[in-house]
C-alpha cells in the first residue's frame, strides 16, 4: 500500500514543479503614491498562472471612507509594458464583492480575473524559465472621477533565483581547499627561506571572492539577476546573518546612543527593499517565512478533503528605499547601522579560533613528547608557535584590510552608535599601524643589506629574516619583493573609494576602474611573483575585475542604458566571474600537484649558493680528504712519512748584513741611553733601497747613508722573513 501513495506523493511534487514554472508572481510591494491616498494597502499577491490563463489577487488594506473605486493593472518586464488592464469591481463580468464599494475601515479582497489569449500570448516564454525576472506588477485603485486614491508597485518572479545556498557551499569550499592547500604547502616548505606557496592560494581565493561581493555594492541599477549572484559571495567579506548576533548588537546600540526604531533586525526581517529602479525584493527572514506558509498550504491541500476559497493574510510588511553598501547587507538581513559590529564579531570569533586552536596544538606536542617522539618538521612550531599566531593573525589583518576600511568608513558615515564608530576608528588605526609598521621594519631591513651586502638577498636566504617577514613577500621574486607595500595602498583605496562614494554610482564606478587599471599595469610591467603560474592566474584575475567594473558602469543610472541591455550584460558578467571560479578550483588542484613534484626556486638557488660557500671554505683541504677517502694504503704510507720527517721551521736568516746596509745586529753590553737608543735603532735598521745614479751606479736612498756609492748592483735583500715549513711539500705532488 505504500509504494502507490509514494508514487502518487512523487507525481504530485513533479506535478507542482512543473505547474510553477507556468506561474509569475508578485514579490514584495511598495507605496507608488507616497503615502497621501485614502486608500492604505497593507497585503497584496498577485499571481498569473499561465496554464489557466488566470491571475490570481489577494488584496488586503484600510480606508478612509465608503467609496466606489477601480483598478487598473499594469505588468512590465525588462522595461517594456507587457499587460495593461482595467476593471470595475462592480461589474458582473469582474464583480469582487469586497471592493464594490470599498468599505471603510479594514477590508481584504481576493478573486481570479480570466486574461484573454492575445494578452497573455504577449509574455515571452523566456520570463517564465529565467532566473530573477527583471518584472514588476503594478495596481492602481481610482475614484469613479479619475482620482488615484492608491498606488502600489511590486516585483514580479517566477521562483528561479541565482541566490540559492549551493553557490555560496561551493565557494566556501573552494576556498576550504585554498587553504588546505595552502597550509600543506607551509608544512612541507617549514621554516625554510625562500620557500613559496602555489598559486592561486587562499589569500587569493578570498580576495577574489570579496571583490565579487564589493562589486554588488555600488550604487548602480542592478540587474535582478546580478544582485541576486553577487549576494552568494558576502561570507568573504564577514557578512554573516545571524540572528542572535543580531539581536545582540541592536541592545548594544541601544545603549550607546542607537535609534531601533529606524534601524533593527525586528524591523528589517519582514522589510520589502525597493531598489532605486522600482524593483523589489524581500530580506532572506522574510523568503523564509514565505517558504514556511508555502509548505503548510501544501500540507493542508493534501490531508484536507476541503479547504477556504477566500483567505486574506493580516501580515503587513513595511517597504523603505535601499540602494549600495545598505542595500546589499540589508538583503542579508543585516541592518546598515550593525554592519560594522556585524564584521568587527565574526572577525573575533575566528581570531579566538586561531589562538585556541594553535595552544591546543601546543598542548597536543608537548603531551606527545612525553610519551614518544613527534617528526621534526613540528619543532620548529613547538618552539615558536607565538610567532606563528602572530603571523597568522597579521595575514589575517592583509587579507580583511580591504573590506574593513571600506566597513569603518561606512560605520563613520551611517552608523548611529557611538560605541561603534569608536570602535571603528580603533580597529582602523590599529590594522593600519601594524602593516605600517611590518613595512617600516622590513624596509630598514633592506637598506641595511644593501649597505652592507649590496642587495637585499638575504630578505630570501637569512633564515630569521625569512620567518619574520615572509607573509609580506613570499610569492615575490627577489627584485620585486616591494610589491605587497602598492598592495596595501590598493586595497586601501579601494575600500574608501567604495565607501566615501556611497549613493554616487558613476564616481564610485569611475573610481574603481582607475584603481584596478593602475594595479592591471603594475602587474603586466612587473610580473612580480616568483612562478610563472602566479603571474599568469593573477594577470588573468585582475583582467576579469577591470572587465567586471567596465560592465558595472553599464548599470549607471545617469548613463540611461536600456533594462534589457543591462540584464544582458549581468548574464555576461556572472558567465564571466563563475567560469574563472571554477578555473581557480580546478588551478588549486593542479599547483598543488605541480608544488608537491617541482622544487622550489628560492630553496634550490639557496642550496647552490651554501655549496658553494662551503667548497670555498674547505679549498685544498676539502680536496685532500676527499683525495685520501678513497685510497687507504696511500693514506697510511703518507701518515708514516710525515711521522718520520718532522717538520722543520727555519727563522729569520742570521746573516751579516753588508756595510752597504750597516753593521751586523750584535747583543748590547749594557743599556742604552735615550741618545744611544735611537742611535741603534736607525742606523742598525735595514736600509731604505738604493737609487741608480747618473753615473750608472747605485746610492742608498736612506738620509743616514747618502754618501754610499759603488758602480755594482744593489745586492739581494737578505733580511727577509720565511714561513716555517709545516712539511706540506712532500704532499704537492701526491
Amino acid at each position: 500500500m505504500w509504494r502507490p501513495s509514494l508514487i502518487a506523493l512523487a507525481s504530485l511534487a513533479y506535478v507542482q514543479y512543473t505547474l510553477a514554472t507556468d506561474i509569475l508572481k508578485t514579490d514584495g510591494f511598495s507605496d507608488c503614491n507616497n503615502g497621501t491616498s485614502t486608500v492604505k494597502v497593507n497585503h497584496v499577491d498577485i499571481s498569473f498562472d499561465r496554464s489557466t490563463n488566470e491571475i490570481q489577487f489577494d488584496v488586503s488594506g484600510t480606508s478612509t471612507e465608503v467609496q466606489n473605486v477601480t483598478a487598473e493593472l499594469v505588468v512590465t518586464a525588462y522595461g517594456v509594458q507587457v499587460y495593461e488592464k482595467e476593471f470595475d469591481p462592480c461589474d458582473e463580468s469582474t464583480k469582487v464583492d469586497q471592493l464594490c464599494p470599498v468599505p471603510e475601515g479594514t477590508f481584504g479582497a481576493n478573486g481570479t480575473q480570466k486574461i484573454p489569449s492575445e494578452y497573455t500570448s504577449m509574455i515571452p516564454s523566456i520570463a517564465f524559465s529565467l532566473p530573477d525576472l527583471e518584472g514588476s506588477a503594478q495596481l492602481i485603485l481610482k475614484a469613479k472621477d479619475g482620482k488615484e486614491l492608491a498606488c502600489i508597485k511590486s516585483g514580479v518572479t517566477n521562483g528561479k533565483t541565482v541566490e540559492v545556498p549551493a553557490v555560496s557551499y561551493v565557494a566556501a569550499a573552494v576556498a576550504a581547499a585554498a587553504l588546505a592547500v595552502s597550509l600543506v604547502g607551509a608544512a612541507a616548505s617549514g621554516a625554510h627561506p625562500g620557500s613559496t606557496s602555489s598559486s592561486p592560494g587562499f589569500s587569493e581565493v578570498m580576495w577574489w571572492f570579496q571583490g565579487m561581493a564589493m562589486n554588488g555594492m555600488h550604487s548602480v541599477q542592478y540587474p535582478a539577476i546580478y544582485r541576486s549572484f553577487s549576494k552568494n559571495f558576502g561570507f568573504g567579506t564577514g557578512l554573516v546573518s545571524w540572528a542572535g548576533l543580531q539581536d545582540s548588537i541592536d541592545s548594544f546600540r541601544s545603549h550607546t546612543g542607537g535609534n531601533l526604531t529606524n534601524a533593527s533586525y525586528e524591523s528589517l526581517k519582514n522589510s520589502t527593499l525597493v531598489y532605486s529602479d522600482g524593483s523589489t525584493t524581500q530580506t532572506t527572514t522574510g523568503i523564509a517565512k514565505r517558504a514556511i506558509l508555502l509548505l503548510r498550504d501544501i500540507d493542508t491541500s493534501i490531508n484536507e478533503t476541503s479547504s477556504s476559497n477566500s483567505s486574506t493574510s493580516d501580515t503587513s510588511t513595511a517597504s523603505h528605499l535601499v540602494h549600495g553598501i545598505q542595500g546589499y547587507v540589508e538583503q542579508l538581513t543585516i541592518p546598515e547601522t550593525n554592519t560594522f559590529m556585524t564584521v568587527l564579531l565574526i572577525f573575533a570569533i575566528v581570531i579566538a579560533a586561531i589562538v585556541v586552536g594553535i595552544l591546543l596544538f601546543k598542548v597536543i606536542l608537548e603531551a606527545w613528547s612525553l610519551f614518544g617522539q613527534f617528526p621534526k618538521s613540528l619543532t620548529t612550531f613547538r618552539k615558536e608557535y607565538w610567532r606563528v599566531m602572530a603571523q597568522t593573525i597579521t595575514t589575517l589583518i592583509m587579507l580583511l584590510y580591504g573590506v574593513w576600511t571600506l566597513y569603518c568608513i561606512f560605520q563613520f558615515t551611517h552608523g548611529d552608535s557611538w560605541a561603534a564608530k569608536l570602535l571603528a576608528g580603533i580597529t582602523l588605526a590599529t590594522f593600519t599601524g601594524i602593516l605600517m609598521f611590518y613595512t617600516w621594519k622590513i624596509w630598514s631591513t633592506v637598506q641595511k643589506l644593501k649597505k652592507l651586502e649590496g642587495d637585499a638577498s638575504a630578505l630570501y636566504e637569512n633564515k630569521e629574516t625569512w620567518k619574520r617577514y615572509k607573509i609580506f613577500y613570499e610569492n615575490y621574486k627577489r627584485g620585486y619583493w616591494w610589491l605587497f607595500i602598492p598592495a596595501i595602498v590598493y586595497m586601501f583605496a579601494k575600500g574608501c573609494v567604495l565607501a566615501a562614494g556611497d549613493g554616487h554610482g558613476l564616481v564610485q564606478t569611475i573610481g574603481q576602474l582607475i584603481i584596478e587599471a593602475l594595479m592591471l599595469v603594475l602587474l603586466l610591467w612587473s610580473r612580480p611573483y616568483n612562478r610563472k603560474s602566479g603571474n599568469w592566474i593573477n594577470i588573468i584575475i585582475q583582467i576579469v575585475r577591470v572587465l567586471s567594473v567596465i560592465c558595472i558602469l553599464v548599470f549607471v543610472e545617469e548613463l540611461g542604458i536600456a533594462q534589457t541591455t543591462k540584464t544582458i550584460t549581468g548574464v555576461v558578467l556572472i558567465a564571466v566571474q563563475s567560469g574563472l571560479t571554477a578555473i581557480l578550483a580546478l588551478l588549486i588542484v593542479i599547483n598543488s600537484i605541480i608544488t608537491c613534484c617541482k622544487e622550489n626556486p628560492h630553496r634550490k638557488r639557496r642550496k647552490q649558493a651554501e655549496k658553494m660557500h662551503e667548497n670555498d671554505l674547505e679549498g685544498d683541504a676539502y680536496l685532500l680528504m676527499q683525495h685520501n677517502a678513497g685510497s687507504p694504503a696511500k693514506r697510511a704510507r703518507l701518515m708514516s712519512d710525515a711521522a718520520e720527517v718532522p717538520p722543520s721551521y727555519e727563522p729569520v736568516r742570521a746573516q751579516a748584513l753588508s756595510n752597504r746596509f750597516g753593521p751586523p745586529i750584535l747583543p748590547l753590553p749594557h743599556p742604552l741611553t735615550r741618545n744611544e737608543s735611537h742611535e741603534v735603532l736607525v742606523k742598525g735598521a735595514a736600509g731604505m733601497g738604493m737609487a741608480r745614479t747618473r753615473s750608472g751606479g747605485y746610492r742608498s736612498i736612506s738620509p743616514d747613508r747618502g754618501s754610499d756609492v759603488d758602480g755594482s748592483p744593489p745586492p739581494p735583500l737578505s733580511r727577509e722573513p720565511k714561513l716555517p715549513d709545516l712539511g706540506f711539500e712532500r704532499y704537492r705532488h701526491v
